[in-house]
């Protein structure tokens, strides 16, 4: 019985071991919008990838907080045409706008952000080209599929 009682014990543990690293790797790999992470550099280094592959940069301003940006992550991750299109043809950058970092600094260089998320697209050297509220591209308690690849295909660099 004591041999019984010793291997369930480590059964369990190993078992419960597992269970909570899987937890903590999902929490983490669902973190997208970093409120420590700093734009300025993000840019940067967008730019040196954009202007070296013809790309342009898109700007995803909003927070973990934020339902309708996860919504959009999600639309966006379960399209296949529009995530293939995208990132042939964006780097994309998560700007975090959250209590613990509104980047407002970074933030006040763009016209004004009416609501989260919202999108801001730059083109390879990284000049400013388009801001969109992305609740004209919404549809019901999601995103529209024809809009939002009509946006991407519009604002996308000329080949």
């Amino acid at each position: 019985m004591k041999k019984f009682i010793f291997i369930f014990t480590i059964i369990l543990m190993a078992t419960s071991k597992i269970l909570f690293a899987q937890v903590g790797e999902n929490k983490e790999t669902k973190a997208k919008f970093d409120p420590a992470r700093d734009p300025y550099t993000d840019v940067k280094a967008a730019v040196e990838e954009a202007s070296k592959n013809q790309k342009r940069i898109m700007l995803d301003v909003g927070g973990e907080w934020c339902i309708w940006c996860h919504r959009l992550d999600k639309f966006i991750d379960e399209n296949e045409e529009i995530k293939t299109f995208l990132h042939e043809n964006y780097i994309v950058i998560k700007v975090n706008f959250s209590p613990e970092n509104k980047n407002e600094k970074f933030l006040s260089q763009f016209p004004k952000v009416p609501g989260y998320p919202h999108i801001f697209i730059l083109d390879g050297t990284g000049k400013f080209l388009h801001s969109q509220d992305t609740g004209k591209l919404e549809k019901d308690k999601s995103y529209d599929a024809q809009l939002l690849l009509g946006f991407l295909k519009e604002w996308s660099p000329k080949k």
